[in-house]
């Protein structure tokens, strides 16, 4: 194992050791002997069992037969959803094979920032993590379950998902992916219209049509975004199948996959011998390998918020300076888009997670001595997945597309993809893994705008054709529930062709698509919360160095400025039923949490 990889856990570990006993006390007071049903009373346990078949109620009655509760974000508007329709009675068909009875627990919402992006809605988009997490406490809340199998993939419904399962750490969980949509249109061609169209030479309909041609069928979108990269980094923790993430609906090791995810519940379920609550599987090892395969493949910015919230919900302390320490550390393996040509299905068709992995731990980067919902050790997750006469089987990784995948002596890039920058603005992430070297250093004027609209408008009006760093403020968690800007990318992305240093600076996100222009996100302080990001004024001179880790404005006596006034927060599309979450989210360097955990 990499000393410095070792020193970095055992950091974690030291700082977490309060509340991660705290943590594991709480969860290990909540396991039962006996079906976690049978806690309740007679009429309560009725209720339980009286929509059961009464097969179902054989078991339901039974003393010492497991119920595991299914938790679904299906929906049919979202493409990467819509094949969890059927799961449900699939999955329960599946266990009923191996005794074990289940039902559906509760269904969580599950928002698309696809539709919502650069309107009203996303503003929805972070809390509906947290709504997710307290929706899915609210199905598990009836105490009559002893096994959890989770259905959900995209952005905010993977971490939400995950932060109650770790909640509910007593029970034993899998999770089961649906897999990608197959590959329409190159996404560098979708790049290359939605540039055109900003600039004015693409009509609406050349843009729909990309577009459509682009998001065309059911699975997940085939980019390298949050939603796929929340996939890497649950297979990388052990918390699904090894090779599942990558799987078409369509395909036939997709059922193949659901059958062997029952059967491996039916022997990890808290009544079995071999009984594997996820509270004890997610430990500091296994959030150290969820930020090694995040770095190494050059996945979404959101996770360096959405995973310390993750590992909070199991008392483990994370923060962005541990994930700027690893990437020194860990290198860049894969080109996948937006930081390379290929697609998520070109990438597991090369090879995959399970090359990835394997280089990894070659090269001593992961811990492999960590528990599994496959068994002891990642090992077995460094292997591909292969149909053979109608069974499921593994062969040993392998490369067959050196401009995807890289080994680990010979990386793409020495450093992860993802670096946190720190200056008298306070603290910052950026994605550097698909931004030119030659891009990596901005030193321009500000031009500060406080809607996205406007930085859009100023485009239009031809304002930004010079050197500058778009300052975006009040768009931090507080502010207006931090949304993602990506529909700001085009954009800016024309003005980069145009020859001229640009770059972001904003307190909101961006899409896990964010590709070749350098910003500066989530800096925390936010402006709602006095942050200095608030201070900056038109002209400001601005560096922003990704080499030096560094974000700086220079010649200005920041404690002696007025801070910009926040805009009027707008209602409708529901905002204002948010209030709650705003009023009480915490910074996005620890994780825009609004909920309680203790």
């Amino acid at each position: 194992m990499h000393t410095q990889i070792s020193e970095i856990t055992r950091q974690i570990r030291e700082r977490s050791q309060s509340t991660r006993d705290a943590y594991l006390q709480l969860i290990r007071s909540q396991r039962q002997q006996q079906p976690n049903r049978h806690q309740l009373g007679c009429t309560n346990l009725a209720h339980v069992m009286a929509s059961a078949d009464d097969a179902e109620k054989v078991i339901l009655k039974s003393g010492q037969k497991a119920n595991i509760g299914i938790i679904t974000a299906y929906n049919d508007m979202l493409s990467a959803h819509q094949p969890y329709y059927r799961y449900p009675e699939l999955l329960k068909a599946q266990l009923y094979l191996h005794g074990l009875s289940a039902q559906v627990a509760a269904g969580v919402p599950a928002m698309c920032d696809g539709v919502t992006q650069g309107y009203a809605g996303m503003e929805l988009s972070l809390f509906s993590r947290d709504v997710i997490a307290l929706s899915t406490a609210v199905g598990l809340s009836h105490q009559a379950f002893d096994g959890v199998l989770y259905l959900g993939i995209c952005d905010k419904i993977v971490p939400g998902l995950l932060m109650a399962a770790l909640r509910f750490g007593h029970l034993p969980a899998l999770f089961i992916p649906a897999g990608p949509m197959p590959s329409g249109i190159s996404n560098a061609e979708k790049s290359k219209v939605r540039q055109a169209y900003a600039s004015g030479s693409a009509s609406a309909d050349d843009l729909l049509n990309s577009e459509m041609a682009a998001y065309h069928s059911a699975g997940t979108c085939t980019f390298y975004g949050t939603a796929n990269s929340n996939q890497m980094l649950l297979e990388a923790m052990g918390l699904m199948l090894p090779g599942a993430a990558f799987v078409h609906p369509q395909d036939e090791l997709r059922n193949l996959f659901n059958s062997a995810a029952c059967e491996r519940m039916a022997a990890i379920h808290a009544l079995a011998s071999t009984a594997l609550p996820i509270g004890e599987l997610v430990d500091e090892k296994v959030i150290v390998n969820a930020l090694v395969m995040l770095l190494a493949t050059g996945g979404s910015t959101n996770l360096t918020i959405h995973w310390i919230a993750v590992a909070r919900a199991a008392g483990i302390l994370i923060n962005w300076q541990d994930m700027h320490a690893l990437s020194a550390l860990v290198p860049l393996l894969t080109r996948i888009y937006p930081n390379g040509a290929a697609d998520i299905n070109q990438f597991h068709q090369a090879g995959g997670v399970a090359y990835v992995i394997a280089q990894l731990m070659d090269a001593g980067l992961l811990h492999a001595d960590v528990k599994t919902v496959a068994g002891d050790g990642l090992q077995r997750y460094g292997l591909y997945p292969q149909l053979q006469q109608n069974q499921l089987v593994y062969q040993s990784a392998f490369n067959q597309a050196a401009d995807i995948l890289a080994t680990h002596q010979n990386p793409f890039a020495k450093e992860g993809g993802i670096k946190c920058l720190r200056g008298n603005l306070g603290e910052a992430i950026i994605k550097i893994s698909a931004v030119e070297k030659k891009h990596w250093y901005v030193q321009a004027p500000a031009c500060v705008f406080t809607d996205q609209a406007e930085v859009l408008a100023a485009f239009t009006r031809g304002e930004l054709n010079k050197n500058c760093i778009i300052v975006l403020q009040f768009q931090g968690p507080r502010a207006n529930g931090m949304p993602e800007l990506h529909k700001l990318m085009p954009a800016l992305g024309v003005l980069q062709d145009r020859g001229f240093k640009v770059a972001l600076l904003t307190d909101g996100r961006l899409s896990g698509a964010s590709g070749k222009v350098p910003a500066a996100i989530h800096v925390t302080p936010e402006a709602a919360c006095g942050g200095m990001i608030a201070k900056i004024r038109d002209g400001d001179l601005i560096t922003l160095d990704a080499t030096k880790g560094t974000l700086i404005l220079h010649n200005v006596n920041l404690q002696s400025r007025e801070p910009a006034l926040a805009p009027v927060a707008v209602m409708g599309v529901g905002r204002e039923m948010f209030n709650i979450f705003r009023r009480n989210a915490g910074p996005a360097n620890e994780g825009a949490i609004s909920i309680q955990w203790d």
